[in-house]
């Protein structure tokens, strides 16, 4: 077991002392798997994709990332190991330029300004973006904000990508670029989607949730393929 491993402990949450969204959450995600979250609107799908890198914390139970234990004190090293890509893009874009915001999170780890400058490159080249690196983000299309939102967190150099719903509003070349890059990360990645056909090409394994529980945990084509025929 590498230190790119995920691991939920009997995991659950509220938001209100009355409404448990997690319950009781347990499964391991190893080194350079590649997992999808299923599951319709309300099942918990995002809720437990913040767990991932400690935007939320547990209630009850214990999340572990290649053996550093989700918690206050731990969160830095969490978000340096775990880089979150919200459905959202602009609410990871906020800084005048592209290469600002790609910028910003290894700035914010103390790094050397030029291996800042080699790590936004290498991001931005990943996802073929790095000609737009002098561009105001609100001056990209939704597929453009999109990559740029994944070079954002490429570039701290991540073990493990989370994603949600990463192909959601895609055209479909904005969506074949997606997973392409999402091919190309060799590391661990945890993918929330309603986009099947693109769970199916990229993930052999999906999580099926259902009302914050677990309904299902095993190959990604026969969770759908009973999906479909339910």
């Amino acid at each position: 077991m590498s230190h790119h491993y995920l691991k939920f402990d009997n995991v659950s949450f509220s938001y209100s002392d009355n409404f448990e969204v997690l319950k009781n959450i347990s499964f391991t995600i190893e080194h350079g798997e590649k997992v999808a979250i299923l599951g319709n609107n309300g099942a918990g799908k995002s809720t437990l994709l913040m767990h991932m890198n400690g935007l939320l914390l547990p209630s009850k139970g214990e999340i572990n990332i290649g053996g550093i234990k989700i918690c206050k004190e731990t969160l830095p090293l969490v978000r340096q190991s775990v880089g979150m890509v919200f459905q959202n893009a602009d609410d990871q874009l906020f800084m005048p330029t592209v290469y600002d915001d790609v910028a910003f999170g290894p700035l914010n780890m103390k790094l050397p300004p030029d291996v800042v400058d080699n790590q936004v490159k290498t991001a931005l080249e990943s996802v073929n973006a790095y000609h737009l690196k002098n561009r105001a983000c609100h001056q990209l299309s939704g597929g453009q904000k999109r990559i740029v939102a994944i070079a954002t967190v490429l570039s701290m150099q991540p073990n493990i990508l989370v994603m949600d719903e990463p192909s959601a509003n895609l055209d479909l070349t904005s969506r074949r670029n997606l997973i392409n890059i999402i091919k190309s990360f060799t590391h661990t990645c945890v993918i929330a989607t309603h986009d099947l056909e693109l769970a199916i090409e990229l993930c052999d394994r999906a999580i099926l949730m259902e009302n914050g529980t677990i309904k299902d945990d095993s190959s990604t084509k026969d969770i759908i393929s009973s999906y479909r025929n339910s």
